[in-house]
């Protein structure tokens, strides 16, 4: 997972207010039930020490939900909020947090963010008639980062009933009209795709103009499609199940991630390019060498000692001697996120019963050298 969104949380001054809440808003007392919640979370943070400019903005950000609009896919929100009261981060979740947080800390507990956040599997999505296409491409789980009409000729653009010499040359026109709308659409998602990278393109719609947009699909994207019969354009039409199948694609891709990337610990650590456990992950850290930082998402209660950057970290205070800094203690979980960030390293969470022998935590590196250790 890409966590470059972190990097505000590492910009900011803490302590931090760190909460998973669970919003859901789809029932007749809905207000109620989350007035309810966000009182009961507001009272954790202020029992803990959370100054009230803190627990306000965490209060007004989780109320948001009840001053209307379309909430009814929304089931869980997380917040960091830094100590000046600026929100730092704002993450919907597409389910309701397996288990709610709600702490007032030095250091934001981003793992339980992190365990909770469905995959941030960039993807397009087409919604396609004979005419255009309404296209959108998503980062960030269940939001929407860019958007783009494309509307063709419309002109003669239903085939003709009719018989006679006539009937083919419309036929044939309606015809070429399609294919002509078909490569305006085309040629944005191409463009979409070549700046952004999409994991997959989701097509849905009209079945003719599906076929005749996948068959003019370019090399950049014509491997990634997905195509499904519901979904329409027509204004009224029930966008839901083109929703849920993109969410069903975001959940196969990041299980897979998941799969590939404790597979990887095995084959590069048999070529010095992954180590296990957090003695072996620390020292790559400083070294600036991971590419990719595997978390058990049942982390030891371990703490590192944190010096005057990121990924300035110890076991004990002699590292930190040994790097001429002093150490803040830190959970190590805590701790290694955040370098991860720091370092552009990606990072990827997996159940515990994953990792080879139940370490808590692996990586995979960008280069090895004659330090770093086998991951066997």
């Amino acid at each position: 997972m890409d966590v470059s969104f972190l990097q505000p949380v590492l910009d900011a001054t803490g302590p931090f207010a760190t909460v998973c809440a669970d919003v859901t808003h789809t029932t007749e007392n809905a207000d109620t039930e989350l007035d309810l919640r966000v009182r009961a979370i507001a009272g954790e943070l202020s029992g803990q020490g959370a100054p009230e400019a803190v627990v306000e903005a965490v209060r007004s950000r989780l109320l948001e939900s009840n001053d209307g609009g379309d909430v009814a896919t929304l089931r869980g929100r997380a917040l960091v909020v830094a100590a000046d009261g600026s929100v730092v981060l704002d993450q919907a979740l597409v389910a309701a947090p397996l288990r709610q947080v709600a702490e007032y800390s030095a250091s934001p507990d981003l793992l339980p963010v992190l365990r909770q956040l469905p995959g941030r599997v960039p993807h397009v999505v087409a919604i396609v008639d004979r005419v255009g296409a309404d296209i959108s491409f998503l980062g960030a789980p269940g939001q929407v980062e860019e958007e783009d009409t494309v509307e063709g000729d419309s002109f003669q653009i239903r085939k003709f009933s009719g018989g006679g010499w006539a009937h083919h040359r419309f036929q044939h026109n309606s015809e070429n009209k399609w294919v002509h709308n078909a490569d305006g659409v085309a040629a944005r998602i191409t463009a979409m795709a070549d700046r952004l990278s999409p994991r997959f393109v989701l097509v849905a719609g009209d079945v003719r103009a599906r076929q005749i947009l996948t068959d003019r699909a370019a090399d950049v994207w014509s491997d990634l499609v997905v195509s499904m019969d519901e979904g329409g354009r027509a204004a009224g039409a029930d966008r839901e199940p083109v929703e849920r199948r993109a969410a069903e694609l975001v959940a196969e891709h990041e299980a897979h991630e998941e799969a590939q990337s404790v597979e990887r610990i095995a084959s590069a650590g048999a070529h010095g390019l992954a180590v296990t456990g957090t003695a072996a992950v620390v020292e790559a850290m400083r070294k600036g060498q991971v590419e990719t930082l595997v978390l058990a998402d049942r982390p030891d209660d371990e703490q590192l000692l944190v010096g005057d950057a990121p990924t300035v970290l110890g076991l004990e205070q002699g590292d930190m001697d040994a790097l001429g800094t002093h150490g803040t203690a830190v959970p190590a979980e805590r701790a290694l996120v955040t370098a991860a960030v720091a370092s552009s390293a990606a990072v990827v969470v997996v159940p515990r019963a994953a990792m080879p022998d139940d370490v808590p935590v692996a990586a995979i590196l960008r280069y090895t050298d004659d330090s770093t250790p086998s991951a066997h």
